[in-house]
């Protein structure tokens, strides 16, 4: 009995978030030029200040444990 329960369980989750996953398709749409761009545009930014802050902590790594 306990596997069929476990088996029950688990198929329905598995449609829940089946059901859940097709709820957000539907609610997405394709981005228009302009806020493609922005999007393009906030994540180089963001990726460059990682890659700043990754460098300047290595920077003082190398400075203060030599």
């Amino acid at each position: 009995m306990k596997i069929k329960e476990k088996l029950k369980r688990a198929l329905q989750s598995i449609k829940s978030f089946a059901l859940e996953c097709k709820r957000v398709l539907i609610l997405t749409k394709k981005p228009t030029n302009d806020e493609f761009k922005t999007i393009v545009k906030v994540t180089g930014l963001g990726m460059i200040a990682i890659g700043l802050i990754g460098f300047f902590v290595y920077l003082i790594k190398q400075v203060f444990l030599k």
